[in-house]
């Protein structure tokens, strides 16, 4: 990852509907021009991977992009949390742009974009709950410390992902809803992350932490011609001294995302 800048894959603003549960979806509500094609050979391995409404709320886009990603990024999903997938799911890498008639919310543009993906790839799906070792994201005892987003000032969630130097992550949240942020955490941690807070709206925040040492770089190893730097709070204490949060390790009720069936596109739709 690049100091400074945003994360190279970066994730969809909103699913389409809470906690990973089917929406409420117009069939009907589709991109007014859509291009979905494979990515160019070796993309996937040299490349910017990245999947994210653009600014404006009316264009989509994704470069290298799994099917299995796609539909990770619409429901909040860790990649495991999807199964069924054919093996081509997971290796074949695609480019998709899509324009809306007009500018629209991020769950909107994952409606059209959910939609895209049933006619395209023929997808067809189903949900279902199964008991898998999560992280309960709960309100520590010293109560929450979140700053409600101005409602005068709202539109579509965001969290900026930045590296001020190897290891060292910052989060800046713009109107961010808990369950969304549960679901960036989860894709940087061991497990789904659930949201228990019980607390509702969006919220501005930002976190500090610092990743823990790839388990194949040994202590010594130097970056930049320097010792890393391992230094300061890790994620966990981090949530609890900043912003008020704990991640409690437990079993409980996950959503699974089961294909059912899948084709992989005609070139040129």
């Amino acid at each position: 990852m690049h100091c400074t800048a945003r994360a190279v894959m970066v994730l969809g603003l909103m699913g389409a509907g809470a906690g990973a549960q089917e929406p409420s979806a117009d069939p009907n509500l589709k991109f007014e021009v859509a291009t979905l094609k494979s990515s160019p050979a070796g993309q996937e391995r040299t490349g910017p991977c990245g999947i994210r409404p653009q600014p404006g709320g009316q264009t989509y886009s994704a470069d290298c992009t799994s099917l299995r990603s796609f539909l990770t990024v619409i429901y909040r999903l860790k990649p495991e949390q999807v199964t069924g997938s054919p093996g081509w799911a997971d290796n074949d890498r695609f480019e998709m742009r899509g324009k809306a008639e007009k500018p629209s919310n991020a769950d909107e543009l994952h409606v059209m974009l959910r939609n895209l993906l049933i006619e395209r790839f023929k997808l067809q799906y189903h949900f279902e709950k199964k008991e898998l070792p999560i992280y309960a994201l709960t309100v520590d005892k010293s109560g929450p410390k979140l700053t409600p987003h101005e409602a005068k000032n709202a539109g579509d969630p965001w969290i900026d992902t930045t590296q001020a130097q190897f290891l060292h992550m910052k989060m800046v949240a713009t109107f961010c809803p808990l369950d969304y942020f549960a679901f960036r955490l989860g894709q940087i941690l061991d497990r789904p992350v659930i949201d228990m807070t019980g607390l509702k709206g969006g919220y501005d925040f930002t976190l500090e932490y610092t990743r823990e040492l790839p388990p194949n770089i040994p202590e010594t190893a130097q970056f930049n011609g320097s010792p890393i730097d391992t230094s300061g709070a890790t994620i966990y204490e981090a949530l609890q001294r900043q912003l008020g949060l704990k991640l409690e390790r437990q079993r409980g009720p996950a959503p699974i995302l089961v294909i059912d069936h899948a084709e992989k596109p005609v070139e040129g739709n």
